[in-house]
C-alpha cells in the first residue's frame, strides 16, 4: 500500500501492547495505539499489581503474630478496607499515568478510543469515526473474566469487581480453583473474612504439580478456608441478610459475596476480525504462528488474546520480540513457553519453573524426583505453622533439571532466578556444584540429596 498513516497500529494498551509500541517507535517506526479503557491493561488495573498489594495486606496478621517470637509486643492493630482500597486506587492511577507518559516520551500517538479493523490495513476509531491506515496492525487486547450461565449469576462478582467492593465481606464464597481463586481466598481469609472455596475437580490449581497443590490445600485449611471439592455452583439468590448459593449436591451456603473465578476469555468482540477473516479458535482466541502472525499477513496478535500462556511477562516478551524483529532488524530466538517461571501469590506462595511431575513422567521415563519439606527458621522461631516444600525433577540419563517446584515464603523470588538456570539447560550436577548460601531457604535446593 502507498504511504500509510502509520507503520504500526497497536490495538490494546496493556503491558504487551505498550511494550510493542514503545520498542517499535524506538526503532524509528511511526506508531499509534488505541485503548478504550485504562492503559496498563488488566495487570496494572485489575490484576497482578492490585492483587499483589492486597496479598501483602493480608499477610500482616502473620507478621504481627511472628513478631512476638522476636521480642516485639505489637500494639492492637485495626484493619481498614477503605484505607487499603483508597491507597491501592491512588497507586494504580500513578502507574497508569506512567504508562501514558512513557508512550508520549516514545512519540507514540495515543488514541483513548475503541478501534475496529475495517480491512487488512485500516482501523476505524469508535467515538471519533476517524479512519487510519497502517502497514501492520498488532492486536493486544487481552482477556476478561468469564461469568457462567446459571440463575442469579448477575448477583455474583468477578475479580474485576473484587478490587472495588465498598466493604470487606464477612462471608465469601469463591468458585474456582485456579490461581486467581486461591489468591483471593488467601486475601479474604487473611483480612478476616470467612471463606469457602468450591471447585469442580479433585485438586486446586489444575495443571500445576499436584503435590504442591495439595500442600497448599493443607495450608488453606489451617488458615480456616473451607475447601469443597467435586461441586459446582447451581444458583444464587438474594436473601434478607445476603446471598444464598446452592451447589450441585443441594448444599446451600449463606454468604455476603459470591466471587466467580471460573476462567477468562479473549477480548475479541467488536474488533472486526470476521470481516477481514482473522481466524480464531472455538474459544474466540486469535490463532497465530510462533511469531504472532495471524491468518492475515499484515495483522499480528500477542498476549492473552491468543490464549497461549496468559501471563503479563509473556505478553511483554512477545511484544518486545515482535517490535525487535519487524522494526529493529534483530534476530530474536523463540523462547520456550515451558520454561516460563510462574508464581501463585497464595499464602504461602508458590514458585514453579518447568514441567509438573505428571507431565514430566510421561516425557522422561527415567525421571528422578527429589523433594524435601520443612519449616523455615524464620517462621519456626516466630511460631508460625507454614512449611516450605521443594521438589526437583531430573531426567536421569541426561541429568537435566526439567522442573522445579517450590512452596513457601518468597519462593516466587527464587523461581525467577532458578528459571535462568533451567533456561540455560542446567543439570542437577550444576546445582549440586553451587555453594550453598547459609542460612537461607534457597540453600535447601542445592544441598538436596538424591
Amino acid at each position: 500500500m502507498q504511504h500509510p498513516d502509520v507503520d504500526l497500529f497497536v490495538i490494546g494498551g496493556g503491558s504487551g501492547g505498550v511494550r510493542a509500541a514503545r520498542i517499535a517507535a524506538s526503532h524509528g517506526a511511526k506508531v499509534a495505539i488505541a485503548e478504550s479503557a485504562n492503559f496498563g491493561g488488566t495487570c496494572v488495573n485489575r490484576g497482578c499489581v492490585p492483587k499483589k498489594l492486597m496479598v501483602c495486606a493480608s499477610r500482616f496478621p502473620d507478621q504481627f503474630k511472628a513478631s512476638r517470637g522476636y521480642g516485639w509486643s505489637p500494639a492492637e492493630s485495626v484493619f481498614s478496607w477503605h484505607d487499603l482500597i483508597t491507597h491501592k486506587d491512588t497507586e494504580i492511577s500513578r502507574l497508569e499515568g506512567i504508562y501514558r507518559t512513557n508512550l508520549e516520551k516514545s512519540s507514540v500517538a495515543i488514541h483513548a478510543d475503541h478501534a475496529e479493523i475495517i480491512d487488512a490495513h485500516t482501523i476505524e476509531l469508535g467515538r471519533s469515526g476517524q479512519r487510519m491506515t497502517a502497514a501492520t496492525i498488532l492486536i493486544a487486547t487481552g482477556g476478561h473474566p468469564t461469568r457462567p450461565d446459571f440463575p442469579g449469576n448477575e448477583l455474583a462478582i468477578t475479580s474485576d469487581e473484587a478490587f472495588h467492593l465498598p466493604e470487606l465481606p464477612e462471608r465469601v464464597l469463591i468458585v474456582g480453583g485456579g490461581y486467581i481463586a486461591v489468591e483471593f481466598a488467601g486475601i479474604f481469609a487473611g483480612l478476616g473474612s470467612e471463606v469457602t472455596q468450591v471447585i469442580r475437580g479433585d485438586h486446586l490449581l489444575r495443571g500445576f504439580d499436584v503435590e504442591v497443590a495439595e500442600l497448599l490445600a493443607e495450608h488453606q485449611t489451617r488458615r480456616g478456608i473451607k475447601l469443597v471439592r467435586g461441586q459446582s455452583l447451581q444458583r444464587v439468590m438474594q436473601i434478607a441478610d445476603g446471598l444464598r448459593a446452592t451447589l450441585s449436591d443441594g448444599l446451600t451456603l449463606d454468604v455476603d459475596t459470591v466471587m466467580l473465578c471460573t476462567g477468562r476469555a479473549p477480548n475479541t468482540r467488536g474488533l472486526g476480525l470476521a470481516s477481514v477473516d482473522v481466524k480464531t479458535n472455538e474459544h474466540g482466541a486469535i490463532l497465530v504462528d510462533h511469531h504472532g502472525r495471524t491468518s492475515v499477513p499484515s495483522i499480528y496478535a500477542i498476549g492473552d488474546v491468543t490464549d497461549r500462556l496468559n501471563l503479563t511477562p509473556v505478553a511483554i516478551r512477545e511484544g518486545q520480540a515482535f517490535a525487535d524483529r519487524h522494526y529493529g532488524g534483530l534476530t530474536v530466538p523463540d523462547f520456550d513457553y515451558e520454561m516460563v517461571p510462574t508464581a501463585v501469590f497464595s499464602t504461602p506462595e508458590i514458585g514453579t519453573v518447568g514441567l509438573p511431575e505428571h507431565i514430566a513422567r510421561q516425557r522422561y521415563p527415567q525421571l528422578k524426583v527429589l523433594k524435601t519439606r520443612f519449616r523455615a527458621m524464620t517462621q519456626l522461631f516466630g511460631g508460625l505453622e507454614d512449611q516450605v516444600f521443594v521438589k526437583v525433577l531430573i531426567d536421569g540419563p541426561t541429568d537435566k533439571v526439567v522442573g522445579l517446584h517450590l512452596l513457601g515464603e518468597n519462593t516466587a523470588e527464587m523461581a525467577q532466578l532458578i528459571s535462568v538456570a533451567l533456561t540455560a539447560n542446567a543439570t542437577w550436577a550444576d546445582f549440586r556444584h553451587t555453594v550453598a548460601l547459609h542460612p537461607t531457604v534457597a540453600e535447601e535446593i542445592v544441598t538436596l540429596k538424591g
